[in-house]
């Protein structure tokens, strides 16, 4: 069975903390990828940023469904989600609007385990770490490639 190092792009387009949301677009569009991993200085792997994070800026906001009773206030849903949908929609950087931490798999990760990280977690970008390091990446289609054959 193939694993991880058999499907993985070894020549990967990463991105910093400080990298701007425009550079983010720009890269992602001239690279025709959907998403980078997230490093640090010293090339460990801090997260994702994903053309999904990049489109969720650009939403309505939802305001949570409050009841009130009593003078009391009390909300349906999570208030927190929206703070966090806040601090996306306005963020500049890559560090305000990336997720974290990383879902990633190791060089010898079979393909079928990979699909279903892929699957069950609900991720298209996984980095591919040894050590912490980055030393690929797989997408959505490269598992489509190793179906087609």
């Amino acid at each position: 069975m193939k694993s991880a190092s058999d499907i993985m792009t070894r020549e990967v387009i990463t991105v910093t903390l400080e990298t701007t949301v425009q550079q983010l677009a720009q890269l992602l569009s001239a690279h025709g990828i959907s998403g980078a991993p997230v490093i640090d200085q010293d090339g460990k792997v801090l997260g994702v940023v994903t053309e999904s994070d990049l489109i969720d800026q650009n939403k309505k906001v939802h305001i949570p469904t409050v009841v009130t009773i009593l003078d009391s206030f009390f909300f349906l849903e999570n208030p927190d989600k929206m703070e966090q949908e806040m601090r996306k929609i306005a963020g500049a950087t890559v560090a305000d609007i990336y997720s974290s931490p990383a879902v990633t798999v190791s060089v010898e990760t079979p393909v079928d385990e990979i699909a279903t990280i892929m699957s069950e977690k609900n991720v298209h970008t996984l980095p591919v770490v040894d050590d912490g390091q980055i030393k690929g990446i797989i997408g959505k289609k490269d598992i489509i490639k190793t179906i087609a054959g």
